[in-house]
């Protein structure tokens, strides 16, 4: 009699883990039996706040984990249902419903001994019992991806398997590899990580990349899709500039995807491997989604339009260099006293109008106590190709702290080159700004080849680019060769095709940046 009681109990309490109990919104510990896999595949959900006042359907959004997480860790450590509510409520996305399967470690894919064929799971029994056991809309425009390292690598290579499946993906931080990283990997690293799921366990070099892998790498697999498959991607890829293996193998990837004209939107903020980025990154991402569903092109990133005020006429100074005008910034206070500033240096074609709207922005950050009191001068051409003459000349007209880290230097476009090259060649400066810079494939190398030693222990670069921009391999070559060998930069990849106007959106940040370098 106890038997058959503790085997019903049983029986229930599978049968109430299977299936969501009726008003619990958000839900973790459910369970799915896999005949493919032969075994329970847990799996938990959130469902929209209005899910259960209406009988309306939902799209999907699958949200897959990293490497040692499981199926609770978008709702513990990702806060997907605080995001998501958040968002929905203020309109800025449409409700939908996210489901978040446990992964293991396969990496989303079927493994190439054919012994535990998760991606097959996936697609024929997870997402169907999905869409049977909740209101969704079952298609393709309305399910989509999203998932960070290991889980950016599924959330990218199911979307390119079956784009006739899932109409759109957001890889974060994507654990991926290219060929030459995966070749190189050490032997204990990649045996455990890549050899069990994509060839056999022992080998090296290149033996390693196997017909099965280029089946599953999604730089072999972006080059043999055909030209109707491209046009169903809809990608979105966010990577923090602290990344280290990742680093060159997510921008490799972007600049694949630009080689082969694949639209797609490319992020790298400021940030690495945490879930503090991966939820950073939510705001964008969910706007990203919900257009997709919505079968609209995406409106763009969020965007914080710098504030300004506008200050006296007498804060700009007139100055002369080498028989040209230059124009300079002085903070409110500079009539009142006799203290010394630190300065940035200014290089680009701005005119007069762009050059204070640049002024205004300090100035409102200076007033509003936000970074430290800075001159800024903004150099006219020729000051450029006879810096080591202009710079004692400046220094006559304004003053200006003595000591390298009090002054900085900024380039935009054309300009941002010879400022790095005067950066790094002149050991005396504490940070090198290049914005929107036109910056050849392999210049960077040259450009660092020829710095001084002191230059790489005392300047910093902030490297500023826009993603549909024309120097997307410059700029991010730049970025690579700085990862490898850990030199201290800062490295963003903004929404745009660059110009001034895009310039003063990445202002803000770039300020606090250097205000940090003047008083680190």
């Amino acid at each position: 009699m106890k038997k058959s009681l503790l085997m019903l109990l049983s029986i229930m309490f599978a049968v109430s883990m299977a299936f969501p109990a009726t008003g619990l919104r958000i839900m973790e510990g459910l369970i799915i039996h896999s005949r493919i896999l032969k075994q329970d595949v847990r799996f938990s959900v959130c469902l929209p706040e209005n899910y259960f006042n209406t009988k309306q359907s939902f799209p999907v959004t699958y949200l897959l984990h990293g490497l040692g997480d499981d199926e609770t860790s978008w709702l513990e450590y990702g806060q997907i249902s605080q995001y998501a509510d958040e968002a929905t409520r203020g309109k800025e996305i449409v409700p939908m419903i996210f489901v978040m399967p446990q992964g293991f470690r396969t990496y989303y894919v079927n493994d190439f001994k054919g012994t535990f064929l998760y991606q097959d799971m996936f697609v024929k029994e997870l997402v169907p019992y999905i869409d049977s056991l909740f209101r969704t809309k079952a298609d393709r425009q309305h399910r989509a991806l999203m998932g960070y390292s290991m889980g950016g690598f599924g959330a990218l290579t199911l979307h390119l398997k079956y784009p006739d499946l899932f109409g759109a993906t957001v890889p974060l931080s994507i654990s991926i590899r290219t060929d030459q990283q995966y070749m190189a990997e050490d032997s204990s690293e990649w045996n455990g990580q890549w050899g069990r799921l994509f060839g056999a366990p022992g080998l090296a070099g290149a033996d390693r990349i196997t017909e099965y892998y280029k089946l599953n790498s999604p730089f072999h697999m972006l080059q043999q899709m055909s030209a109707d498959e491209k046009k169903k991607l809809n990608i979105y890829i966010d990577n923090g500039d602290k990344e280290q293996t990742l680093c060159r193998s997510n921008e490799e990837l972007h600049i694949l995807m630009r080689d082969m004209n694949i639209p797609h939107q490319f992020r790298v903020r400021d940030g690495g491997h945490s879930f503090q980025y991966w939820c950073s990154a939510l705001p964008n991402a969910l706007r990203f989604i919900s257009d997709a569903f919505e079968g609209k092109v995406y409106r763009g990133d969020i965007r914080h339009k710098p504030t300004s005020d506008q200050y006296p006429d007498k804060q700009i100074h007139k100055l002369s260099i080498l028989a040209e005008n230059a124009f300079a910034y002085v903070p409110a206070e500079y009539d009142q006293t006799d203290r010394y500033y630190p300065v940035l240096y200014f290089a680009g074609n701005f005119n007069s109008s762009q050059q204070k709207t640049i002024a205004e922005i300090i100035d409102a950050k200076i007033r509003k106590n936000k970074v430290c009191p800075m001159l800024l001068v903004f150099l006219p051409k020729n000051a450029l190709s006879h810096f080591e003459t202009a710079l004692p000349l400046l220094e006559t007209q304004l003053r200006i702290r003595k000591g390298y880290r009090f002054r900085a230097i900024a380039g935009f476009g054309e300009d941002a080159s010879e400022v790095c090259s005067i950066s790094l060649k002149q050991e005396q400066f504490t940070a090198c700004i290049l914005l929107d810079a036109k910056l050849q494939e392999d210049s960077f190398a040259g450009l660092l080849s020829a710095a001084k030693p002191k230059a790489l222990d005392h300047t910093s670069l902030f490297i500023d680019a826009p993603d549909k921009g024309n120097y997307y391999k410059g700029n991010g070559n730049a970025h690579m060769i700085l990862r490898d060998k850990d030199i201290s930069h800062e490295y963003r990849v903004r929404e745009g095709v660059g110009g001034s106007d895009w310039i003063m959106e990445g202002l803000p940040e770039i300020i606090q940046f250097m205000a940090k370098r003047f008083h680190k």
